[in-house]
C-alpha cells in the first residue's frame, strides 16, 4: 500500500479533517465510561496541534440511526479530550451545514473543533456521496486515525478521502496498527499459537480459515467452541451451539489435520443451568443434559496456558467465556496472564479481548493491543479494508 504518514502533510495553518474513533462506551448518565479510544488518539491530534494545524475531528457515537440524539452526542469524547489536553475543545450543533461551516472557517491555527456525531446524517452509514462532499468543505486535509472503523463502508471512512488526493495520509494510530497487525502477517517466528473464543463460529470464519494456514496451533475457547465440539459429536449439554455451522466446524477441522495444524478444544467446564444462575457455577469434566458450558475449566486454562507460554508468536481474539461475570472469568484470566507472560511477540485482537485484558491490568505487559476487533480480523484475513484503500495514492 502507498499510503502518506502524517509528518508527510504540510499541516500549518490548515484545516485538517481527522476521522477518530471516539465511539466510546457511556455511562447512564451520558459520560465517557472507558476514554482509551480518545487517549489513542492523543498522538495524532498533538502532532497537528504543535505543528499549528488547525484540527476537526469527526467520528460517530453509538447508534442513533441517522438521526440527532443527544444521548449520543460527541460532546462527551470532546470534553474528555479538553480535559487530557488542558485547552479548549470547540463543539458543533451538526457535523455539516451553515453552522459547522462557519466554525471550521474561523479557526485558528492550534485550535481544535470536534463536529457533531456524523451518523447524526443517514448519508454516514449509508456512504452517501453529498454527505461526504458537505463534510469535505469543513476541511483542506484529510488523516485516518480511526483503525476501528477502516473496515467500514461509511461516508467519513470510506468516501471522504476522495476529496483529497495528494492531501491525506493515515494517522499514527493506523500506521501502528498496520505495522504491529502486519507483524503477524510478513514470516512470524513459530511455534505461532492463535487463541480464538467468542460467541460465534460464524463471526470468525474468515479469520479461522485464513489463521490455519500460518499457525501451529489453533486455540479455541467461548460458545464457539461447543460447536466444534459438537463437530466432534460430543455431548454439549444446554451450551450454545451453532446448529447450522457444525458442518462447518467439521470442514475447519479436516482442513486443520490435513495442514498439520493442532486444534486445541476444552476438555472440562465450568457450568451453570442458565447464564444468570451464578450461585450453580461448578466445574465439569463433561455436560450434563440441561447443563451450559459458560468458561473453560480449569485444566484446559492450563493446556491453553502451557502452550502459550512455549509460543514465539500468539495472536489472541475472543474470550474463553463470560468473563464479565467473576463466576466464569477465570478461564480468559488465566489465558491473559499467559499472554502477557510469555516472551512471545503477542497481539490481542480488539474487542472483548482487549477489555478482558484492560480489566486484568495486563495490558502494558503485551506487546499490541489492537483498537479495531473486527478491522482487525478483516485485515488478518486478508481483506481490503475500504478505509485504508481510501487512503492510497497512485
Amino acid at each position: 500500500m502507498t499510503i502518506r504518514s502524517l509528518p508527510e502533510l504540510e499541516v500549518a495553518g490548515r484545516r485538517v479533517l481527522v476521522r477518530v474513533d471516539f465511539n466510546t462506551p457511556l455511562t447512564p448518565s451520558g459520560d465517557v465510561a472507558d476514554d482509551t479510544r480518545v487517549r489513542a488518539a492523543l498522538p495524532t491530534i498533538q502532532h497537528l496541534l504543535e505543528q499549528g494545524a488547525r484540527v476537526i475531528l469527526l467520528s460517530h457515537l453509538g447508534r442513533p440511526k441517522g438521526k440527532a440524539d443527544p444521548r449520543f452526542s460527541t460532546r462527551a469524547p470532546a470534553s474528555v479530550l479538553a480535559e487530557l489536553l488542558g485547552r479548549q475543545v470547540i463543539h458543533t450543533d451538526d457535523c455539516i451545514g451553515w453552522g459547522a461551516r462557519k466554525l471550521a472557517q474561523d479557526l485558528s491555527d492550534h485550535d481544535i473543533l470536534m463536529l457533531e456525531n456524523t451518523r447524526f446524517h443517514e448519508g454516514e452509514k449509508g456512504a452517501d456521496a453529498s454527505f461526504a462532499e458537505k463534510l469535505a468543505e469543513l476541511g483542506e486535509l484529510y488523516v485516518n486515525d480511526a483503525f476501528g472503523t477502516c473496515h467500514r463502508g461509511d461516508a467519513s471512512v470510506a468516501l471522504l478521502p476522495g476529496h483529497f488526493q495528494g492531501n491525506r495520509a493515515a494517522g499514527y494510530l493506523v500506521k501502528t496498527e498496520l505495522k504491529r497487525l502486519g507483524a503477524l502477517l510478513d514470516k512470524p517466528e513459530r511455534p505461532y499459537v492463535a487463541v480464538l473464543g467468542g460467541a460465534k463460529v460464524s463471526d470468525k470464519i474468515g479469520v479461522i480459515d485464513a489463521l490455519l494456514g500460518r499457525v501451529n496451533v489453533l486455540i479455541v475457547g467461548g460458545a464457539m467452541a461447543y460447536t466444534f465440539l459438537a463437530a466432534q459429536e460430543e455431548d454439549v449439554g444446554a451450551s450454545r451451539v451453532e446448529k447450522d455451522k457444525i458442518w462447518l466446524a467439521k470442514k475447519l477441522l479436516a482442513k486443520a489435520k490435513t495442514l498439520g495444524v493442532e486444534v486445541m478444544l476444552p476438555s472440562d467446564h465450568v457450568v451453570s443451568t442458565s447464564f444468570d444462575a451464578d450461585d450453580q457455577a461448578h466445574t465439569a469434566s463433561s455436560l450434563e443434559p440441561g447443563m451450559m458450558g459458560l468458561d473453560i475449566g480449569p485444566s484446559t486454562a492450563e493446556r491453553y496456558a502451557s502452550k502459550l507460554r512455549g509460543a514465539r508468536t500468539i495472536f489472541w481474539n475472543g474470550p474463553m467465556g463470560v468473563f464479565e461475570k467473576p463466576a466464569y472469568a477465570s478461564g480468559t484470566k488465566t489465558v491473559a496472564e499467559a499472554v502477557a507472560s510469555s516472551e512471545a511477540y503477542s497481539v490481542v485482537g480488539g474487542g472483548d479481548s482487549a477489555a478482558a485484558i484492560a480489566k486484568f491490568g495486563l495490558a502494558e505487559q503485551v506487546g499490541h493491543v489492537s483498537t479495531g476487533g473486527g478491522a482487525s480480523l478483516e485485515f488478518l484475513e486478508g481483506k481490503t479494508l475500504p478505509g485504508l484503500a481510501a487512503l492510497e495514492e497512485g
